[in-house]
C-alpha cells in the first residue's frame, strides 16, 4: 500500500512538472505593459489581476499533496498544513468510501479512479484532466500603474511620430501594402510615383520659369540704370556751337540709323554716332530718306543734322535724264528754245551750297573730261572700247553711253570721277536688258546695237519701235542707206523733222545720207524700250517707213514708189514743213 501511495505522489509531482512547462509554452505568462496595452485610459471597469509566476509554480507544484506522503502520518490522516480548512482538502467521491477515510485527503480540483489496483496499473500513469487555467481576477484599476502605462503609451506614440516624419514615403508605402496586395496594390503605388513625378517636374518648370523672370528683370533693370547714368553724365558727345562748311554724305540703299550715324560722323558732321542717333530715332521721318547724297554742315548738333538731311534742299547730285537726250546742248529750229543736254544738267546738279559759297562742276569742265582719250578713267566698259576708240571727234565718244534715267553722283568728285560714275552704271543698267547677248536676233554687237537703238529713240514713237528697227536691221542686211533725218541734225546741234538738200548732202560720219551703214556713235541716249526693241525686232520685210500727220501715224512698206507716195501725204499733211 505505501508503495503505490509513493507512486501515485511520484505522478502527481510529474503532473505538476508538465502542466508548469505547458504553461511557460503557451505563453500564459505576460508581461505587465502588454496587459496595460489592451485597454485604454478610460477603461477602469474590468482590470486583469497579475500573479506572480512563482507563486503560480508553487500552487500547481502542491495540487496533491496527499499523494506525496511528505505531509501524511503513517495513519493516512490529513497533511499537516495548519493554513488550510481541512474541508477543502475532502473530494466528495472519496468521502463518501467508509473502507479507507484518508482517500478524500486530496486538494480540490484533482480527483482519482483507482478501481483496481494491480501491479500492472501501477506500472502507467493514470490519465487525469488537466487542470483548468487559474481563474483571472479582475479588481479596480491601479492609478498609479494607469499613469505608468499612459506614460509608456505616449511614448511610443511620440516614436511613431518621429519615425513617420523621417520617411513618410515608405511609411505611406508600408501601409498600402499591409492593406491591399497583387496588381492593386501595384497600381496605387505607380499612380503615387507617377504623381510624385508630376509634381517634381512642375516644381522644376516653376523654377525655370522664374530663373527666366529673374534673368529678364535683372537685365531691363541694368539697362535702365545704364541708360539713366548716361544721362546723368550728360548723354554723348555732342558739338557746341556755330556750324562749318558744307559737307557731302552718302546714304545707301538700306542703310539704317546706325550706319547714317557712322557716315555723318566720318565726315564731321557730328561729333558723336550718339548724337545723331538720338536725335534720329525721335524723328519719324528718318524712315523716308531716300539714298543718295546729301550737303549738311559740319559741326552740327545731332538735332541739327537730322534736319539737314530730311531737308529736300539738301539732296545734291540727283540727274535725271530724258530719253533721247544728247551730250551737248542744242537748239529747236522752229522755237528757237535751247534743249539742254546732258553735261549741262550733270553740272546743275553737282552745285553744292549757295551764295558766294556755292560749288559746282561746270558745263565745260565735264566736255573737257569726256573727251580724254583715257577711257578706262572715264569708265567706258569693254564691249565698247574698240569703238570708241575710233571715234572721230573726242567730244562726242561718251554719246549714247550715259543712260537715260535718274542718277546719284557725288558732286564733290572731279569731272572725270563724276562722268566715270555715271558711265559704269549706265553700262550695268544696259546689260540688264540682254545687250550682250543681242548679236544671235540682230546679228549686231553690243555697242552697235547701241547706236541703233539711239536711231529708233529719235525716229519712232514707243508703239513703232520694233518696226522701225525692223527697218534699220533689213538696211543694213542689203548695204543700203538708212537716210534717216536724225542723224544729219545732229552734227547740226539742233532739232529738226525736216532737213534740207544742202543738209543731207553734207558728209560727216554720222549723216547717213552721205554714207552707208550706222553713225559712228549714238546720236542720243536710249531709253531702255528702244534697246530691247532693236535687240528683237518685229519679223518683217519692210524698207522704208514715214510720218504722215502730227498725230503720229507712221506707214511702212518694202517698195520705194509706195514709199514715195506716203511722203507726198505727209507733206500735203504739212507735218515735213520746216518753217524755213
Amino acid at each position: 500500500m505505501s508503495d503505490r501511495w509513493s507512486r501515485a505522489g511520484e505522478r502527481s509531482r510529474k503532473r505538476a512538472d508538465e502542466l508548469q512547462r505547458r504553461y511557460r509554452r503557451g505563453g500564459a505568462h505576460r508581461s505587465t505593459t502588454d496587459e496595460w496595452d489592451d485597454y485604454e485610459d478610460d477603461d477602469t471597469a474590468v482590470i486583469p489581476r497579475y500573479v506572480d509566476e512563482d507563486e503560480q509554480v508553487s500552487h500547481y507544484a502542491e495540487a496533491a499533496p496527499g499523494y506525496g506522503g511528505a505531509h501524511h502520518d503513517p495513519g493516512y490522516g490529513a497533511p499537516h498544513d495548519p493554513g488550510y480548512a481541512e474541508a477543502d482538502y475532502v473530494d466528495p467521491d472519496y468521502a463518501a468510501e467508509d473502507t479507507d477515510p484518508g482517500y478524500g485527503r486530496a486538494r480540490r480540483g484533482h480527483r482519482y479512479r483507482e478501481d483496481e489496483y494491480d501491479s500492472a496499473a501501477d506500472l502507467e500513469p493514470v490519465a487525469v484532466e488537466e487542470p483548468p487555467a487559474p481563474p483571472v481576477r479582475r479588481t479596480t484599476r491601479n492609478p498609479r500603474a494607469a499613469a505608468a502605462a499612459r506614460s509608456l503609451r505616449e511614448a511610443r506614440r511620440e516614436t511613431t511620430r518621429k519615425t513617420a516624419g523621417k520617411s513618410p514615403a515608405k511609411s505611406t508605402r508600408s501601409a498600402g501594402k499591409s492593406t491591399r496586395s497583387g496588381s492593386s496594390g501595384r497600381g496605387r503605388s505607380s499612380r503615387v510615383a507617377s504623381r510624385k513625378a508630376a509634381e517634381r517636374q512642375r516644381r522644376r518648370r516653376n523654377v525655370i520659369v522664374l530663373g527666366c523672370v529673374f534673368v529678364v528683370l535683372f537685365v531691363v533693370a541694368g539697362g535702365y540704370a545704364g541708360y539713366k547714368f548716361i544721362r546723368s553724365m550728360g548723354g554723348p558727345e555732342d558739338f557746341d556751337g556755330p556750324p562749318g562748311p558744307l559737307a557731302v554724305v552718302q546714304v545707301h540703299s538700306g542703310d539704317t540709323a546706325e550706319q547714317i550715324a557712322q557716315t555723318m560722323q566720318d565726315k564731321g558732321v557730328v561729333k558723336s554716332t550718339g548724337a545723331f542717333y538720338q536725335a534720329a530715332v525721335r524723328s519719324s521721318g528718318i524712315t523716308s530718306v531716300q539714298p543718295g547724297y546729301y550737303a549738311v554742315p559740319t559741326h552740327s548738333k545731332g538735332t541739327d543734322a537730322v534736319a539737314a538731311l530730311l531737308n529736300k534742299s539738301s539732296r545734291v547730285g540727283n540727274v535725271v535724264v530724258s530719253e533721247g537726250r544728247r551730250l551737248h546742248d542744242s537748239t529747236d529750229v522752229n522755237t528757237g528754245a535751247r534743249n539742254e543736254g546732258i553735261y549741262r544738267k550733270i553740272a546743275d546738279a553737282s552745285c553744292v551750297g549757295t551764295g558766294a559759297a556755292k560749288k559746282c562742276v561746270t558745263y565745260e569742265q565735264l566736255d573737257a573730261a569726256g573727251s580724254s582719250p583715257n577711257l578706262a578713267a572715264l569708265g567706258v566698259p569693254a564691249w565698247a572700247m574698240d569703238a570708241v576708240r575710233k571715234v572721230p571727234d573726242r567730244s562726242r565718244q561718251l554719246e549714247g553711253l550715259i543712260a537715260a534715267g535718274t542718277w546719284d553722283f557725288d558732286p564733290s568728285g572731279t569731272p572725270e570721277q563724276i562722268l566715270a560714275q555715271l558711265v559704269g552704271e549706265s553700262a550695268a543698267s544696259y546689260e540688264t536688258t540682254g545687250l550682250l547677248q543681242s548679236g544671235a536676233t540682230n546679228k549686231l554687237d553690243p555697242y552697235h546695237t547701241l547706236i541703233a537703238a539711239s536711231l529708233v529713240e529719235r525716229e519712232a514713237l514707243p508703239q513703232d519701235m520694233t518696226k522701225v528697227a525692223r527697218v534699220i536691221v533689213n538696211r543694213l542686211a542689203v548695204d543700203q542707206p538708212l537716210q534717216l533725218d536724225s542723224t544729219v541734225n545732229y552734227t547740226l546741234d539742233r532739232t529738226e523733222l525736216a532737213t534740207t538738200d544742202a543738209d543731207r548732202a553734207r558728209k560727216t560720219p554720222w549723216n547717213t545720207y552721205a554714207m552707208a551703214g550706222l553713225p559712228a556713235t549714238p546720236i542720243s541716249s536710249p531709253s531702255l524700250d528702244a534697246l530691247r526693241a532693236m535687240e528683237n525686232p518685229t519679223p518683217g520685210p519692210w524698207l522704208y517707213f514715214v510720218t504722215i500727220d502730227k498725230q503720229g501715224t507712221t506707214l511702212f512698206t518694202e517698195s520705194y514708189s509706195e514709199h514715195l507716195r506716203n511722203i507726198q501725204r505727209a507733206q500735203q499733211s504739212g507735218i515735213l514743213d520746216s518753217g524755213r
